[in-house]
């Protein structure tokens, strides 16, 4: 806060007054001021993987607001998405621990309504809370309806477990009532996000925001026609692992995928301007994300799980002027999904709880310690969904440096890239002689960061009888349940 004092003083009497004054009224501004705790917003996407926006250089998408972001926060290019598909990456989320901890180690089941998480910190502390979009954490269908008790702390609420029916997408709010959003449904979350931050910033207390976006996740034709066509007469470059055969399928399948995109880069945009509008900028931590990234036909695969770059490295802007001032930079810091919680709640200077297992990499963020953190983990405790054991899925453990991306199965040892050289990783250098020292090294590694996350690394159906999870044929939860009536649900 900014106070603008008169310099003219009528006598010596009152200067000498004024003198003894000031101090203790700058003194109190000061720290109300440091007391003050910032909002945060938390916007993210849904395989949305970190190679496709402009400001990470990929020149085909079109992300003017992501760009601008991007010159005035710092960039996380070494984000990670630990178990990159959806149930499993919010949990992690929202606890900071990993998914063997909460049980959410694969789709549609349910986080433990009495988990100490983010919302909940956020709220004890003062904060008001509020989440739209996609939630994905209830496990009792899709559709249904999901009681407070059940919402994590988050108190506004304009939620639906899981569409990506961009175009025909519902959600239920405080009233109990199923609606419908307007058009694309990004859009019209984006709005509400909007109108509930100029209300929010008229109120004395701070606010945590999480807008969840269902793009630019399949289906890809969804995108709307007018950011679709931005793309259709464009020569678009594919990446050099997707095969020859898929190129076709590739071009097609990244003009509905960057349409996404730059529909929602409209909505970046807006929300900065909001922002801006309501006088909060400065004290407001804005982050954009995704939960995960989407192989999109690179090394012949589709959708995510797989430990690849495609998969597993997801955009990570975190803007926060007051501390971090507005020149845009790139910061190579490894942040694991475990760590975004309690990170957030270090900027926020807000006590970070013993059940989280991530680390606080506020101290880093701020150039106060030292970055230390030599891997971060990735894993898969249950293929499934759209990477059954049929379509070749399979457990897997692993760990992502700055530089190697190593992984094994539970036959052994299975990939080793070297990102720096080989940045598209087609190169598998795992048993090889000239890596085997390296190797060696990243597997003591991994076997010291299983050990610290008490990870047995058993196949995924000993988890499944672990936690009493009911799958199907292919080793999925299903889905199709029943509502909070008791009526049959439409998935």
């Amino acid at each position: 806060m900014k106070r603008t004092y008169s310099k003219t003083i009528p006598c010596p009497a009152f200067y000498s007054c004024l003198m003894g004054i000031i101090p203790s009224l700058i003194t109190g501004c000061s720290s109300q001021y440091k007391d003050q705790k910032p909002n945060v917003i938390y916007v993210f996407a849904d395989e949305w993987r970190a190679q496709d926006t402009g400001y990470n250089g990929n020149k085909d998408v079109n992300t003017p607001n992501l760009n601008k972001l991007a010159r005035e926060s710092i960039n996380l290019f070494n984000t990670i998405s630990c178990c990159p598909v959806s149930s499993p990456y919010r949990g992690s989320l929202l606890t900071g621990q990993y998914p063997l901890t909460t049980g959410v180690f694969v789709n549609d089941v349910q986080l433990d309504p009495e988990a100490m998480t983010l919302s909940k910190v956020f709220k004890s502390a003062g904060y008001k809370t509020a989440y739209i979009g996609k939630w994905h954490l209830d496990g009792h269908g899709r559709n249904s309806y999901i009681p407070p008790e059940r919402r994590q702390g988050f108190d506004y609420w304009k939620v639906l477990e899981c569409t990506h029916d961009y175009n025909n997408s519902y959600y239920w709010d405080n009233e109990n009532g199923k609606k419908k959003w307007d058009g694309y449904d990004a859009f019209a979350q984006t709005t509400d996000a909007i109108r509930y931050i100029k209300e929010a910033a008229k109120s004395d207390r701070p606010f945590f925001l999480v807008l969840s976006w269902g793009p630019p996740h399949t289906p890809l034709q969804e995108a709307p026609a007018r950011f679709k066509n931005l793309y259709k007469d464009k020569t678009l470059r594919l990446r050099p692992n997707v095969p020859s055969e898929l190129k076709e399928k590739a071009i097609s399948d990244l003009i509905g995928y960057y349409g996404h995109m730059s529909a929602l880069d409209s909505c970046i945009g807006e929300l900065q301007a909001a922002i801006r509008k309501a006088g909060i900028e400065t004290n407001t931590i804005f982050v954009f994300t995704s939960d995960h990234g989407d192989m999109l036909n690179s090394h012949g695969y589709s959708f995510k799980q797989r430990p690849y770059e495609e998969s597993i490295n997801v955009p990570f802007l975190i803007k926060y002027p007051e501390a971090f001032g507005t020149k845009g930079i790139s910061n190579d810091m490894l942040l694991n999904t475990p760590d975004i919680m309690p990170t957030l709640l270090g900027l926020c200077r807000l006590s970070v709880p013993a059940s989280v297992q991530g680390d606080d990499k506020s101290g880093i963020l701020l150039g106060k310690t030292a970055d230390t953190t030599e891997a971060v983990l990735i894993s898969c405790y249950q293929p499934f969904g759209q990477w059954t054991r049929n379509m070749g899925g399979k457990e897997y453990r692993g760990l992502r440096t700055k530089q190697y991306t190593y992984v094994r199965d539970l036959d052994g040892p299975w990939l080793l890239f070297d990102n720096k050289t080989d940045s598209f990783q087609m190169n598998n250098q795992v048993n090889r002689t000239e890596y085997e020292a390296i190797q060696k090294k990243l597997e003591k590694k991994l076997s010291e960061l299983l050990h610290k996350t008490n990870d047995d690394f058993l196949s995924g159906i000993e988890y499944i009888k672990k936690w009493g999870y009911v799958v199907d044929e292919t080793e999925t939860v299903p889905y199709n349940k029943i509502n909070y009536q008791g009526l049959p649900i439409d998935n």
